[in-house]
C-alpha cells in the first residue's frame, strides 16, 4: 500500500464503498443482463475529520499549511525519507524534490488536491 493510500485510509475514504454486481437476467442465453445501478459514494468531510483529530491531539499541529503536521495528525511517519517517497508517488517535479521546503509546500497542496479528486470535501482556500 502506498503512502497516499494510507492517508486515504486514515481519513475513512472507501469505508462506504460497496461492490454492485449485476445478476444475470432470467430466461437463458438470449436474455441480457441489466447494468448495475451506480452507487453514490458520499464525500468525505476531510476538514471536519482533521479538525476533530486535531482537537483530540495534545500537540498543536497546523495541518492546514504543514505536510509534516498533517502526516503527524494522521499518525503517519513524517520523516523526510517518507515525505520524499510520497512526493515521488504523487509525481512531484524534480526541481521541487531537490529543495525540501519547496517539496513540502508542493506536497501539502498535492495531497489536499488528491483528496479532493478522490471525493474529499476540501474548501477552495486550502487548494
Amino acid at each position: 500500500m502506498g503512502i497516499f493510500s494510507s492517508i486515504l485510509s486514515k481519513l475513512g475514504f472507501g469505508d462506504d464503498k460497496k461492490e454492485v454486481v449485476a445478476d444475470a437476467a432470467p430466461g437463458g442465453a438470449d436474455a441480457t443482463a441489466e447494468p448495475a445501478a451506480p452507487v453514490a459514494i458520499s464525500a468525505v468531510d476531510v476538514v471536519a475529520k482533521l479538525e476533530g483529530m486535531a482537537a483530540a491531539n495534545a500537540e498543536k499541529l497546523n495541518w492546514k499549511t504543514s505536510i509534516v503536521d498533517l502526516m503527524k495528525l494522521l499518525g503517519l511517519d513524517s520523516s523526510l525519507a517518507v515525505r520524499k517517497e510520497l512526493a515521488a508517488e504523487l509525481d512531484c517535479p524534480a526541481d521541487k524534490m531537490a529543495d525540501s521546503a519547496q517539496m513540502n509546500m508542493w506536497l501539502h497542496k498535492a495531497v489536499l488536491q488528491k483528496l479532493a479528486e478522490n471525493g474529499g470535501n476540501i474548501p477552495a482556500e486550502l487548494l
